[in-house]
């Protein structure tokens, strides 16, 4: 071939070079058959760090909660008193409530589980023949492994094949600086990675000596049994409300005690009493609610292809108050298409942008100049690409430069020159065996090109107005170059000591997602920022940033960002949308400042570089599709499908788990209100005892799935996301909800107390008006349920998206309440007597009754709340505004 002849890709070419490097041709793996058997005798590739809990373990803890343990207590004293059947029915409410709440737990954990089964790391395996992901718990000794940069190692291994390999071993050394891994010379020891290294660069390929706990990871994970899991902020907080109200809760039972002591002179019934009000003030379904919602949340999520890698990343979604998302793949569709070619001073249009369609048969004609544009092009490539301009550039040679691959199959890849922060651009050396001189092919950002050429002032003035006439159209600019080696001499190390020739431009589309202008627009409604930060051209941003509805009236590029000083940075930031030409390094600046104004930022990113600002942002978002493993370990949410929708969805989400935990709250506490006060007041009134532990026992098993199930699966109200993010700093209840509680908690408290006095001053025995009122108190609790799960005080807005749990939570209350009062039995332990029609119907009436003042007073108060400074959440004060 003469020096001077175009060269061909070869996307097969090189046997030598991308062969080994992959190894699926010449190295065997194991079986399925075989896979699966090992696995059953060594056991999963697992840490030995596993922090579930199993049945037994379960059913202790609920045991040794004081809820129980004050049942416990309770029908040790109806024993002594002689109370027999009181003491059973207490017991089997023990174990009725304690198997509820083992199989609320488990249903946790399974969920949990299999998110982790969906969001844990994956291993690239050769399996019959096929190279397959698998989960990194599947993997089994003798399975080989592929490895790539980005990739975390799943197991011990040694290397069988390796292409400028480096690990990331600090996790296991300490040392920061990457390893090289290279095969050895046949006599030497074999040379080995290990699991939970990092890939950062090259490819290598790796049998696996060991797995799980008998790996070197595996011997510091067992140190790591004995650590706790930290409790998140939400958890933390209502760990806090639990306590005081614990504190209180005791504090009030001791008084009660002494004074039931010095007035009846009875130590079992002041113990008793004092048992009773401290089982109804024990608020332990709180810390069940908030797991409950968590994690059926995360469930959700996951349903709309996105998963949940901390639970603590659900609390913080409905805080997002600014979203930076990455161009290629989020805002568009990631399917690129070579769009134009531009070679001495001419272009070519192969499509028109969009739609993305390649005529067929071809309506351009190549001229030699654009020919061998696009063959440097694609030397400069990967022969086995993954990333979308190089398999655009990889599936328009196929269509057009057919015979001129076919030509150089013979071709060698000897070396590649990476891409790095310094020089956006990457080159490979190929070898021609029948030539003198080994081909140099590059391709990178227009600009670094330019300089990789040494190219005079005018000429890299008209390539950067050609890249930004280019880039207005949304296109993004590749330039390429090539250059001739001799063979004889050493190959430079650094690119810039090769002698370039500057061939042109490649111009390449990626139409914007079709959802995105609608849900770029919603972010606004909804006071999200977006802010988008990309490594493309300018030019190519802007143009983006105009059709997706981002605000681009200034676009900052990483070199204006690299002359900046910490202040101007975060005086510049909260004035701009558009970053492009960024540097992963400035991604992690950029988060770091937009935190320091105070923003609660979500981010996405795919690439190794991009951990450390996923890490920084509140939520780091990690693109499933084409994100590494690390990014997708350092991220809080992983999107299924990379879809900017998706984002959209998981804070539309997060709001709404948020807004119906507070519900949630508002109600357990607000229920819990009349079962304190009907514990006390009628013994300070000199009324027979209303409530006793049987009846608190009754009510628990009501309130856990009312306040976790019921409001779990409320819809989302259709202004939620046309409201401000809520405060950062924003209690889980604020004053406002804390007074809703306690005035519907108060109204429940009077109306029931006051019908057991009038039902005992009428004459009606004790049983009886026991019985009425104690039917009216579980009507009433049940239905509060509706004003507090509605933003309507209409009678037909507190039905509307009841679906199937409120109806089976609601029947299964009304056919407990029917046992409790008709089955002898049951009703003598209760202390019932079965009421008349006439009172069951007055107690029914009552509770509509209750209904209509519960949902005025939520009118009432949101319109008081309106009125001063704070305000209460649209949940409770939606209908004041007239929604």
């Amino acid at each position: 071939m003469s020096p001077d002849a175009p060269v061909s890709s070869a996307a097969t070419a090189s046997s030598a070079a991308m062969g080994p490097r992959l190894g699926a041709d010449a190295i065997v793996g194991l079986t399925e058959r075989d896979a699966a058997q090992r696995l059953a005798v060594d056991g999963p590739n697992l840490l030995a760090v596993d922090q579930r809990r199993g049945l037994a373990a379960l059913a202790g803890e609920v045991l040794r909660e004081p809820m129980f343990l004050l049942l416990l207590g309770a029908g040790a004293i109806y024993l002594v008193m002689g109370e027999r059947n009181e003491a059973l029915v207490l017991l089997g409410f023990v174990l009725i409530i304690m198997l509820v709440t083992v199989l609320q737990e488990r249903r946790t954990e399974h969920a949990l589980d299999a998110l982790r089964e969906l969001s844990g790391p994956r291993a690239q395996v050769l399996r019959d023949g096929q190279l397959r992901a698998v989960p990194g718990h599947a993997v089994v000794r003798g399975d080989v492994l592929m490895l790539a940069e980005g990739d975390r190692v799943a197991a011990d291994g040694e290397l069988l094949q390796a292409h400028e390999l480096a690990l990331d071993e600090s996790l296991l050394t300490g040392e920061s600086a990457p390893v090289a891994k290279g095969l050895p010379s046949p006599d030497a020891r074999p040379v080995l990675v290990y699991a939970g290294t990092l890939v950062v660069a090259g490819q290598g390929v790796t049998r696996v000596i060991a797995t799980g706990r008998r790996t070197e990871l595996g011997a510091i994970g067992q140190s790591l049994q004995h650590i706790a899991l930290q409790a998140s902020p939400l958890q933390q907080e209502i760990a806090r409300l639990t306590r005081r109200l614990t504190v209180v809760g005791v504090s009030l039972s001791l008084l009660l005690s002494l004074l039931v002591w010095s007035l009846r002179a009875d130590w079992l019934s002041a113990l008793l009493a004092g048992i009773t009000l401290a089982m109804s003030l024990l608020p332990q379904e709180l810390p069940v609610i908030l797991i409950v919602f968590l994690a059926l949340g995360a469930r959700r999520l996951a349903q709309q292809q996105v998963l949940t890698r901390r639970l603590n990343a659900i609390e913080t979604l409905g805080e997002t108050t600014l979203l930076c998302v990455d161009k290629t793949g989020t805002l568009t569709e990631n399917r690129m298409q070579v769009s134009e070619l531009w070679a001495e001073g001419q272009s070519v249009v192969i499509a028109s942008p969009p739609p993305l369609l390649l005529a067929d048969p071809p309506a351009f004609v190549l001229s030699d100049a654009h020919a061998e544009l696009l063959q440097v092009a694609l030397l400069a490539s990967e022969t086995a690409p993954h990333d979308p301009m190089e398999r655009a550039l990889h599936g328009l040679a196929d269509e057009v430069l057919a015979e001129a691959q076919a030509l150089h199959r013979q071709w060698s890849l000897l070396r590649e020159y990476e891409l790095s922060p310094e020089l956006r651009a990457m080159s490979h050396l190929w070898r021609i065996d029948a030539d003198s001189h080994d081909v140099v092919a590059s391709k990178g950002a227009p600009e670094a090109m330019a300089e990789l050429c040494h190219l005079p002032p005018s000429q890299r003035e008209r390539i950067a107005q050609q890249t930004a006439e280019m880039a207005s159209r949304g296109l993004r600019v590749l330039g390429v170059a090539r250059a001739r080696h001799p063979q004889t001499r050493q190959w430079p190390e650094a690119q810039h000591d090769f002698d370039f020739v500057f061939l042109g431009l490649v111009g390449l589309a990626d139409p914007l997602r079709a959802e995105v202008p609608a849900a770029v627009a919603e972010c606004g409604r909804a006071g999200i920022r977006v802010v988008m930060i990309t490594g493309d051209h300018p030019q190519t941003a802007h143009a983006i940033a105009l059709q997706a509805g981002i605000p681009a009236g200034q676009v900052l590029t990483g070199a204006e960002l690299a002359e900046m000083d910490a202040i101007t940075l975060l005086a510049r930031v909260q004035s701009v949308q558009v970053f492009a030409r960024v540097s992963p390094q400035q991604k992690l600046a950029l988060v770091q400042a937009f935190k320091t104004h105070g923003e609660v930022v979500a981010m996405t990113g795919d690439g190794v570089n991009d951990a450390p600002a996923l890490k920084a942002a509140h939520i780091g978002i990690a693109m499933g599709g084409r994100g590494t493993e690390v990014a997708r370990e350092a991220a809080s949410l992983v999107l299924l499908n990379d879809q900017f929708g998706a984002i959209l969805g998981a804070i539309r989400q997060g709001r709404r788990i948020f807004a119906n935990l507070r519900q949630a709250m508002v109600y357990t506490l607000a229920v819990h209100l009349p079962i304190v006060a009907l514990s006390i007041l009628p013994l300070l009134l000199g009324l027979p005892a209303l409530l006793g532990p049987i009846h608190i026992a009754f009510l628990e098993l009501l309130i856990a799935p009312i306040g976790s199930l019921l409001f779990e699966s409320n819809p989302a109200h259709p202004q939620l996301m046309q409201e401000p993010p809520r405060s950062a700093r924003e209690s889980l209840l604020t004053p406002p909800q804390l007074l809703l509680s306690l005035a519907m908690g108060s109204v429940v408290s009077l109306v029931v107390l006051l019908f057991y006095r009038q039902q005992l001053q009428v004459g009606l025995a004790l049983p009886s008006a026991r019985a009425a009122a104690f039917t009216l108190l579980v009507l009433a609790s049940v239905l509060m349920a509706l004003p507090l799960r509605s933003i309507d005080t209409h009678w037909r807005g507190m039905v509307v998206g009841l679906g199937g749990v409120a109806v089976g939570i609601a029947a299964g209350s009304v056919l407990a309440l029917m046992l409790a009062l008709g089955l002898p039995g049951l009703a003598g332990a209760f202390g019932f007597a079965l009421p008349s029609f006439k009172a069951l119907a007055l107690c029914l009436l009552l509770a509509l009754c209750t209904l209509l003042l519960l949902s005025l007073l939520k009118q009432w108060l949101g319109r008081k709340a309106e009125g001063g400074r704070t305000q209460l959440p649209r949940s409770v004060s939606g209908v004041a505004r007239g929604d």
